[in-house]
């Protein structure tokens, strides 16, 4: 990791460390050919890949582009209703402040009128981030610790004996044998994080699902084990999981401003429920780059960085990704891509060889047919870092 560290772009000059805001940089001037950034954003701008909002690229501490695509989401949502919620001048009266529903221009994607976008599934890995901060403080003794510890509070009589086998890391790694259907269901009254999210007990109910594998046997996509991550963090540290993340890891970052979602019990939403604004996300990767340090100051374990993007379970899905501590491997070509990914196209990208982080955000949920921007913008970093 020292002899990683000790090649990588940044550790040949001085290290910029933004504040509020990043300092600011033409893509060239940190040897970034800016044409292919520009061809994705006319591309973008043209409505090749839907509701893109917003496209952040910093390079070498430095935020050398930044778009903004202004979108009419009351026009965009009006006459959808479905399992997902319902649209602008379409809802019954007190639906369209409803906190999950989605297709609401008053909650999603941004959050009433503010900068800050949603994350979506981005949030599982920020708050892997908070659990990891806990760890490096002491307040969570190993990730090896029973997952059960942590919901004393809970009724886990009929648990699944399998269950009490279950660590920190298996929830880490999606691989605690909880039986979830997730990815393998439409988004409707099947699908267990629709269920989840319908529930008045979040983790009572992930908890009380039956299991179909013993722990660290197979990994399975599961929003509802994410969440458990709230839980983990308040009884470990008597703390909400958003207060213990704005002392910890927002404040030394200088992340100001957010909105963090809760579930009927009060608890911060762990599986989707994070907003933030685009640069600001960025500076969650800067973290990562760093190996958990922050201008000197030690925010992670530079080993729990390495374990959380590292590969812990090998091909997921089909496209063959790697998954880590809540985070996705997507290498391409030998190099190196960890990535936080979240529903309607959120995505943190952070390319270690290249002192490079990515971060665009979109909200394509209405149906429409079009390219999945995220291919397309792993390849136009790759281009315009080389």
């Amino acid at each position: 990791m020292v002899l990683a560290l000790a090649a990588s772009p940044l550790a040949s000059a001085q290290v910029p460390w933004p504040g509020a805001s990043w300092p600011t940089a033409a893509p060239a001037a940190q040897g970034m050919s800016p044409a292919p950034l520009d061809s994705l954003d006319a591309a973008i701008t043209a409505g090749r890949y839907g509701n893109v909002d917003r496209m952040v690229v910093v390079k070498n501490g430095y935020l050398v582009y930044s778009q903004r695509y202004d979108r009419d989401y009351q026009s965009i949502s009006e006459g959808y209703q479905g399992a997902l919620g319902c649209g602008y001048n379409t809802c019954e009266e007190g639906q369209e402040d409803d906190a999950y529903n989605y297709y609401s221009p008053r909650v999603h994607p941004y959050y009433q009128g503010r900068e800050v976008h949603t994350l979506q599934s981005v949030t599982k890995s920020v708050a892997a981030t908070v659990v990891g901060t806990a760890l490096t403080n002491g307040e969570i003794d190993s990730l090896g610790a029973p997952l059960l510890s942590f919901f004393s509070a809970y009724d886990t009589q009929d648990a699944d004996p399998r269950l009490h086998e279950a660590t920190l890391v298996d929830l880490l790694t999606m691989r605690t044998g909880i039986e979830w259907h997730e990815q393998d269901r439409p988004l409707d009254e099947t699908n267990t994080t629709l269920q989840l999210e319908h529930s008045d007990d979040w983790i009572q109910f992930t908890l009380d699902q039956p299991m179909d594998a013993a722990p660290g046997e197979k990994w399975v996509y599961n929003s509802g084990g994410s969440h458990l991550m709230s839980g983990v963090v308040l009884d470990a540290t008597g703390m909400t999981i958003d207060a213990y993340a704005e002392q910890h890891v927002f404040g030394p970052l200088q992340i100001e401003d957010y909105h963090w979602k809760r579930t009927p019990r009060g608890l911060p939403d762990t599986e989707g429920g994070l907003y933030l604004e685009a640069a600001q996300l960025a500076k969650i990767g800067y973290l990562y780059l760093h190996r958990g340090q922050w201008n000197g100051q030690r925010i992670l374990r530079a080993s729990f960085v390495e374990e959380a993007i590292g590969h812990q379970v090998e091909r997921v899905n089909r496209s063959g990704w790697g998954y880590g501590y809540q985070w996705w491997r997507l290498d391409r070509d030998g190099v190196a891509v960890w990535a936080g990914l979240g529903f309607g196209g959120q995505y943190l990208l952070v390319l270690p060889d290249h002192a490079l982080i990515g971060v665009i955000n979109s909200w394509n949920i209405f149906g429409q047919r079009v390219q999945n921007v995220l291919p397309a913008f792993l390849d136009t970093l790759l281009e315009a870092a080389q």
